[in-house]
């Protein structure tokens, strides 16, 4: 896959200018600018509570009803416009990188931001506090508005001159249109999606009666309160149990998919494989709820609101993006590829991408299944260790070529890490009920201690294993070459550090910023020497001292 990567410079384009001014091309730059906004943006959201501004009325409370879409419409507006810019305008965003590598960082211009953005948190915390009475509505609502949209321009010319900006947009003139257009339509779909809840959560509702109907007898149903199940077991179907959460995430799995396999792809054959996953993932949905009501009412409450309840959507959701992914690899209307012979089969994994998915995937999965049979504690969590063990013991030959020698740099950028996720967490305050859960203090001191242990062993073995597998061994050179084993672990752009990065952050939820901070360290592990040995040791050093961390001082949520 074709990649937007800033060309060589001339012997004589550094003449006179420092190495660190030819080094950063326009994509490095906007990465940058991406992550200190949404650094900012992150520190802001902690800080600040949005319906305080709702709740004073007025203008202000206008300025926080549109505020929280404003800024999905400028991240989706920037997503849209990069991705379509860098498929469609590789040649005009190269020559204007290759601009943008002589031009230095405006180290006075960031300076200005930072000035700018203590400005804009002053007034932020002026306006959310309701500190600003005496002062009209509509002035300090203008000098707030000023002051962060004074910050954006001053970090954006910081990076990049305005002339680079205008050219830019001039290439990309019709595409940024486009993304507007689009954008707005999604800000307006997105808050009146909310009327479809009503029309979905019924079929949903009478889906599932239907369902119950061949299992049980005595159904109790009322259509009007969603209230549906059994004489011994009821649930109220709320807009939000209605399947538009999974419709969303298989709408985007499929289009991520579909983009990524391109080039093996049959279109636009392919593309019915998205209502296909949209309609499954929907009766999957009515299927969950069926069980969920069939578990409770064979007496298993806990167990039904518990894990099930939390892990049953995540199951249809992996069991549909499983289905697609193999049909479209394995059905030959769908696909490009040519198959491997049973001979070849045999001998080797038909898809190379295996032996780097599959302990990661196995740990997704058994996880899933473990939580889903658990109540209010996850005794079988032993099971993702041995199951992750027993895949990675499996495919030890096919790990042979990895390079796993060690230096310093590993355990060092381990170290590094820890501290950052120690300094977040006590950034966010997180740390108001830390007690071991009730249900392992109160078991016994031998089943407590082994569960204690395999939960140490998969946190400072398999997990950093498969993970680094995953993210850094795979995603990070997939998106320079479909045949990424033939390429060296210290194959390095920007795109696929960001992409494999942010990914990895994601993984980790609410916490998804100090994620991809250490997805960018655990790559830099690698790159360096070209070993995912460092990667790996980095990965198992950081959660080595984060279960001491947990275990020595009571910080359980960590875990």
């Amino acid at each position: 896959m074709p990649l937007l990567t800033t060309p060589a410079p001339p012997q004589n384009r550094t003449h006179g200018r420092s190495a660190s001014h030819a080094s950063l091309g326009l994509l490095p730059r906007l990465l940058a600018l991406t992550f200190l906004f949404a650094a900012e943006l992150l520190l802001l959201s902690i800080w600040l509570d949005n319906s305080a501004l709702v709740a004073q009325g007025g203008i202000i409370g206008l300025v926080g009803q549109g505020g929280a879409w404003a800024v999905r419409g400028v991240v989706g507006f920037g997503a849209i416009l990069v991705t379509f810019a860098y498929l469609t305008k590789r040649t005009a965003l190269a020559e204007i990188s290759l601009r943008v590598e002589q031009a230095p960082i405006g180290r006075g211009l960031l300076v200005s931001h930072l000035l700018a953005m203590a400005a804009f948190s002053a007034l932020s915390w002026a306006l959310y506090g309701s500190h600003l009475a005496a002062v009209p509505a509509g002035i300090s609502v203008a000098l707030w508005l000023i002051t962060g949209l004074a910050g954006i321009a001053f970090a954006a010319l910081a990076l990049a001159p305005l002339r680079v900006w205008s050219q830019l947009l001039r290439q990309t003139g019709s595409l940024s249109a486009f993304a507007l257009v689009f954008v707005v339509a999604a800000c307006v779909a997105g808050n009146y999606i909310r009327l479809l809840w009503g029309p979905t959560t019924n079929l949903t509702f009478f889906l599932t009666r239907a369902f119950l109907h061949p299992f049980v007898s005595g159904i109790v149903s009322d259509p009007a309160t969603k209230l549906l199940g059994t004489e011994k077991f009821q649930v109220i179907i709320a807009p939000e149990c209605s399947g538009f959460e999974g419709v969303g995430l298989i709408l985007a799995f499929s289009a991520c998919w579909l983009w990524l396999f391109r080039r093996e792809c049959r279109f636009p054959h392919a593309l019915l494989l998205i209502p296909a996953g949209v309609v499954t993932i929907f009766l999957l949905n009515a299927v969950r709820i069926t069980a969920l009501i069939l578990i409770g009412n064979a007496g298993a409450p806990q167990v039904a609101l518990g894990g099930f309840h939390s892990q049953a959507g995540w199951i249809a959701f992996n069991a549909v993006a499983l289905g697609f992914s193999i049909a479209a690899t394995r059905v030959p209307w769908l696909t490009r590829r040519e198959h491997a012979t049973p001979a070849t089969t045999a001998a080797s994994f038909a898809n190379p991408s295996t032996p780097y998915l599959l302990p990661f995937l196995t740990i997704l999965a058994v996880g899933m299944l473990t939580t889903a049979a658990s109540s209010n504690f996850e005794w079988l969590y032993p099971l993702r260790f041995l199951a992750a063990a027993g895949v990675l013991w499996t495919m030890r030959k096919h790990y042979s070529s990895l390079n796993l020698k060690l230096t310093w740099f590993g355990p060092s950028i381990g170290v590094l890490v820890f501290a950052l996720w120690i300094a977040f967490d006590s950034l966010q305050k997180t740390g108001a009920n830390d007690a071991m859960p009730l249900s392992l203090t109160n078991s016994s001191a031998p089943v407590r201690i082994g569960w204690i242990a395999f939960r140490v062993l998969a946190a400072v073995v398999t997990v950093p294993i498969a993970e680094e597998l995953a993210f850094r061994g795979f995603l990070l050179r997939r998106f320079v070459s479909a045949d990424f084993e033939a390429l060296p672990l210290s194959t390095f752009t920007w795109i696929g550090l960001g992409i494999s990065s942010l990914a990895f952050g994601l993984l980790h939820g609410h916490l998804w910023f100090v994620g991809t901070l250490t997805g960018v360290l655990y790559a830099w592990a690698m790159l360096r020497h070209g070993r995912i040995g460092e990667a790996v040791i980095a990965h198992a050093t950081t959660n080595a001292l984060l279960a001491c961390y947990v275990l020595a001082f009571h910080k359980w949520h960590l875990w």
